[in-house]
């Protein structure tokens, strides 16, 4: 509690300086100090959200794969199914059966 006081106390005593932007304060937009830190905030900005974007996307890959390692997994008799037009024997083939009936 008195440290909370005693902040706000501080905070409210404080010259006005101690509240400008360390960007803005007394600058002048025409300086190269100025330039030269509007280039750096733009290139942290770029590498941030570089890496942010790699991360998202093997995130994506990951996940993606996950799901096809998943669906080889299932059983090959849900997986294939008797397309229209493929005749049984094929069927039956990619199935691991045997396509030719022994005799009984």
């Amino acid at each position: 509690m008195i440290l909370r006081v005693s902040i706000a106390a501080l905070a409210a005593l404080a010259p006005a300086r101690l509240f400008a932007c360390a960007a803005c304060y007394n600058a002048n937009i025409d300086t190269p100090m100025t330039e030269g830190m509007n280039w750096a905030i733009f290139t942290l900005g770029v590498t941030i959200a570089t890496v942010l974007g790699a991360f998202l996307t093997f995130l994506i890959y990951a996940i993606r794969r996950s799901e096809a390692l998943e669906a080889a997994k299932q059983p090959a008799a849900t997986a294939l199914k008797a397309p229209a037009g493929k005749p049984r024997a094929a069927v039956s083939i990619l199935n691991n059966e045997n396509p030719i009936e022994e005799p009984a």
